[in-house]
């Protein structure tokens, strides 16, 4: 880094210097991605469809959102902050690829919003990943539970 760059902000990560790479190449940083996440819950929650399925399985909207932003960090920026199973906490709820198609649409459009065009298009990316990820082990769970032959 130059003598005349700015500082960067203090990286809270187990991968340090992987961090600041990530945090240089695409703009992103813990702040950003705090007003990423609650604008994108923002849309969600009053969302027509979506909107009332997090409504029916969030009641606390503070460490929902603690949550995201630390899954976040983890996803974009490599910090390891996030500890769950998002697979397990998804698997059971009565979502379909069109609830994924709307889910990312609202993401794409708030990434665009708060975040630089490469800080965008990095956790977009991400965010597609997720949501085909989740969208798999949801399909194979009603599988599993319907008793239906699973997919080869």
């Amino acid at each position: 880094m130059p003598d005349d760059a700015p500082p960067l902000p203090p990286i809270h990560s187990v991968r340090p210097a992987l961090t600041a790479e990530l945090m240089r190449d695409t703009g992103l940083d813990e702040d950003r991605l705090t007003a990423l996440v609650h604008r994108f819950y923002d849309k969600v929650r009053v969302d027509a469809v979506l909107g009332p399925i997090f409504a029916e399985h969030i009641a606390d909207w503070g460490p929902h959102l603690a949550k995201m932003v630390d899954f976040w960090s983890s996803v974009a920026l490599m910090t390891g902050r996030y500890h769950g199973a998002p697979v397990v906490k998804h698997a059971g709820l009565p979502v379909d690829g069109a609830h994924f198609d709307r889910w990312l649409t609202l993401f794409r459009e708030t990434a665009h919003q708060t975040c630089p065009p490469a800080g965008a298009a990095h956790v977009t990316l991400r965010a597609e990943r997720i949501a085909r990820s989740l969208s798999f082990a949801i399909e194979d769970a009603a599988r599993d539970r319907d008793g239906a032959v699973p997919r080869l």
